[in-house]
This record gives C-alpha cells, structure tokens and sequence, in this order.
C-alpha cells in the first residue's frame, strides 16, 4: 500500500487531549504518581482531596504539582487558536532485505540486536516485522513526523520560567499529535485497525496493533537515519529543518517509522560490538569513526 505524502495541520485543542502528562512531569523532576493530578476533577475540593491522599512529607510536593498543572492547562488555552501542531505522513511499499528496510527502492539500514533479554527470545531487529523481499511480495511501513509552530516558544522568551514551560509542553504537543496522527492512520488511512476502540489510558499504554518507534529511541537509535527518513516524507513540508548532525529543529519534533505486524513490539537494540559497527557502517556509507558518533551510547567500551 503506498499513499502520497501527506500534511496535516492540528489545532492545539486537537490533540492536547493526548497529551502523556507523565512524561511532562518527569521533564519537571515529578515522579509518575503526581502527574494522576491530570485524572482528577477540575474543582478545588478535587484537587484539595489529591493532595490529602499523600503523606503528609509529601504534600507540598503533591501542591506544588496541582500548580503547574494549572498554569500548564492555562498556557495550552493562550496558545490555542495562535499556533498550530503540524504532521507529515507517508505509507510506502516495503520488504525486508537482512537487517535493512526497503522503503519505496530506498535501503534504511537497521541495526539488530546482540544481547537477549531472555533466553528464549531472538535477537530483534525492526525488518523483523516486514515481509521478506525474497517473497517478492510488497508489504507497507509508514514514515511520519510532527511538529510544533517555531513561533509558539518565542512570546515567552523573556521569561525563564514560561519559556521553559511552553517548551516543555510543546514537546509533549508533538508527542500527542504523534498519538493521534498514529490513530487515524491505523483506523482509516492504513485501515488496518479499523474498529479500534481504546481508552485514552489503553492508546497511552501502547494497547493497539503496531508500533511506532521513532528516531533515536531504542530500537531505532541512529540519529542519523533521520535524513534518510527525511527524502522519504519531505519534513520541510511542515517547517522541520535538520542540523548537521540530524537533529531536527524546531527541538520540539518527532519523526520514525509506523509497523503493522501483529506480533511487532518494542525493544532495545543495546549494546554493539565492533563487528555489527563496521557492517552496519557499511550499509550506512559512513566511516566507522562517523557513526561511532552516532551511536557511541550503544558502543561495547
């Protein structure tokens, strides 16, 4: 199945119910159970009875959460109807070639893993989830990424505290557009889902067919795929530029593959002797000394 690449464009109200308060939190040193306060009742007594539920060491902490959660819902209003939340998708023809990905007559070179997390299990790599091309049969991978309008930081520039604010939620914007991008797609531009009905808490949860691993993150750790995506779906379509070492700007963006297979899961490449370095340097067309840079967290010292 192929489509065209295709934009989309997201009013802050749109997607910020997909927000993953926990993540928000973590970027503001909370542990997981403070951000429950983005499950309680707007009303004071609700909030006040939050609070109550925590050991008495741990209340101020508990209040000091209830606040920036209001004034993070408070920004998210003053942002809305000004800035905008922006996706670019493509679903391409795709087979599995080794260890490489087949996207559209582009090699995407992926890495496997070298250390099983238990004995039974097989060392995985993402092509595990695509259709062999020796089957000479085309299965379908998707390459998205969203982002948020550059212009949302700079209002609040002049103030440390809600420039770090709108960044924090501007990078969780991203995400929740990433979630409800996913979700259409699934549903009924890839149709392969199409009477998926899950929570809020089950689509955070990761509970639907698929994954969606996105650039840098543990199964797809190479920063540097990031421009080899970047021919597949044109990012500058929706203002996404890349640095010189791939990082996307504006800082507040997510890009990566979508997979289908209902076995697909995520994992964690790991560590990487020298010998998959060389090789998968190789298939990059890049130096050795070039991607150790790339990858020098996944590097066996």
């Amino acid at each position: 199945m192929r489509t065209d690449i295709t934009t989309l464009r997201y009013d802050i109200h749109d997607v910020a119910g997909y927000i993953n308060w926990i993540y928000f939190f973590h970027a503001w040193g909370f542990q997981p159970r403070f951000a429950t306060i983005a499950d309680i009742h707007g009303c004071d007594s609700c909030r006040a009875q939050w609070v109550a539920r925590f050991d008495e060491a741990e209340r101020p902490k508990a209040a000091e959460a209830v606040r920036l959660y209001q004034e993070a819902l408070q920004l998210l209003a003053e942002l809305d109807g000004k800035f905008a939340v922006h996706a670019v998708y493509r679903l391409m023809d795709a087979n599995a070639d080794g260890d490489n990905l087949l996207l559209d007559g582009t090699r995407f070179p992926l890495l496997r893993q070298q250390t099983r997390t238990r004995p039974d299990t097989p060392f995985l790599c993402l092509s595990d989830f695509v259709r062999p091309v020796s089957q000479g049969v085309a299965d379908t991978v998707g390459g998205f990424a969203t982002t948020i309008g550059e212009a949302m930081e700079q209002p609040y520039a002049g103030d440390d505290y809600q420039h770090l604010l709108v960044k924090t939620l501007g990078e969780r914007l991203a995400e929740a557009a990433a979630e409800k991008l996913h979700l259409h797609i699934r549903r009924e531009v890839w149709g392969y889902a199409p009477d998926e009905r899950l929570t809020l808490q089950q689509l955070l949860n990761e509970d639907y067919q698929g994954i969606r691993p996105a650039v840098g993150y543990p199964s797809l750790p190479d920063l540097s795929v990031t421009f080899l995506l970047d021919r597949l779906i044109d990012m500058r379509r929706i203002g996404i530029r890349l640095t010189e070492t791939g990082m996307m700007r504006p800082h507040a963006s997510v890009c990566g593959l979508m997979f289908a297979h209902p076995a697909a899961r995520y994992f964690a490449v790991g560590k990487i002797d020298a010998g998959q370095l060389a090789d998968y340097a190789r298939r990059r067309g890049m130096s050795v000394e070039q991607m150790s840079q790339y990858l020098r967290s996944n590097l066996n010292n």
